[in-house]
């Protein structure tokens, strides 16, 4: 059943649900000192590096946290368990906010979306990039016309080698290598400028990294997506960053049109010398939190969705199986 609304004054009961993902510890460091929020950490594989006033050590603990349960979970697992913890929680009338990417799988992620909509709880997917003042300023420009017709795209989504936590590189448990990690992010910005692509080619490679990558899991890679009308992106999705690098990668994406360009960096706003790195200014962590609360309060999504995500997912899935093919991926086949 449906957990009630609670009412304005009462805090939203949240479990962060696994400290799995390495952006487990930014969510809960934001929301824990919270006095709308009474937060409670599930910690399952003994991280032990995620601070918060409750944290305990299994799902089933933080499921029991409260009489009525949690008003909404935070996924912050592995990959491959999104499901089964997005599924739950559509049983027990709880909103989810879900990392990226939603599933390992197509039919993962369409059961999660259905699940959700079918329990009337909300499903966000955790782009915390689609807030980004950065971002926001090219869909403005592009929406208002300022580069005319734009027809081609540049993005890169480099990183470390995300061996912090091995199960990044683990392909059973993350679906992938970087061609999963990396493409996501912009793919949900290119969709909410153009909407799904018609057909996706891709190539990637283990170049780099190859002696601490786990088997299988590819470390570089190219996609590249052609719209209707012909409208070309592409995405390096490399972990080309090197392991010296003062922060984990980045985000920049170039666009192209008959009236101008433009060139955005998510990540630009901060100082260092070498070595260092110390962001300052908008903080999309904070916003996608902040836009997810609301969405709970309400009882209705804001983007980015899960069907974003789901979108995602089978942008990331035609990637994998032109590696596969060699040839181009018509997203309709899926």
């Amino acid at each position: 059943m449906l957990n009630q609304s609670p009412t304005p004054a009462a805090p939203l009961r949240i479990a962060l649900m696994s400290c799995a993902h390495t952006h487990a510890g930014s969510y809960a460091a934001r929301l824990d000192p919270r006095a709308d929020v009474d937060l409670v950490v599930a910690d399952p594989d003994g991280y032990g590096d995620v601070e918060a006033r409750r944290v305990v050590g299994s799902y089933q603990e933080a499921w029991d946290a409260w009489p009525e349960g949690p008003d909404a979970i935070v996924v912050t697992s592995a990959n491959a368990h999104h499901r089964d913890l997005v599924l739950e929680a559509a049983r027990r009338g709880a909103h989810v906010l879900c990392e990226k990417p939603l599933a390992t799988s197509v039919a993962d992620a369409e059961a999660m979306v259905d699940a959700c909509r079918e329990a009337g709880v909300v499903l966000m997917t955790a782009f915390p990039v689609h807030f980004a003042p950065a971002v926001a300023a090219l869909r403005t420009a592009i929406a208002d016309g300022a580069l005319g017709e734009v027809i081609g795209l540049t993005g890169t989504n480099n990183g470390k080698l995300p061996d912090t936590r091995a199960w990044f590189t683990d392909v059973e448990l993350a679906g992938g290598g970087s061609l999963v990690d990396h493409t996501v992010h912009l793919a949900e910005i290119l969709d909410s400028l153009f909407g799904a692509p018609e057909t996706v080619h891709a190539t990637v490679n283990r170049i780099l990294w190859a002696d601490r990558a786990g088997e299988g899991a590819e470390t570089g890679g190219l996609v590249t997506l052609t719209y209707a009308g012909g409208l070309l992106a592409t995405i390096d999705c490399s972990w080309s960053q090197p392991a010296t690098a003062p922060t984990w990668g980045g985000l920049r994406l170039q666009a192209v049109g008959t009236g101008g360009q433009m060139q955005i960096d998510a990540f630009a706003e901060h100082v260092g010398g070498p070595g260092q790195w110390l962001p300052y200014g908008a903080d999309p962590d904070s916003s996608l939190l902040d836009a997810f609360l609301d969405a709970v309060r309400a009882g209705e999504a804001v983007e980015p969705t899960g069907d974003v995500g789901l979108r995602t997912v089978r942008v990331v899935a035609a990637a994998q199986e032109s590696v596969r093919t060699g040839q181009p991926v018509t997203l309709a086949s899926l």
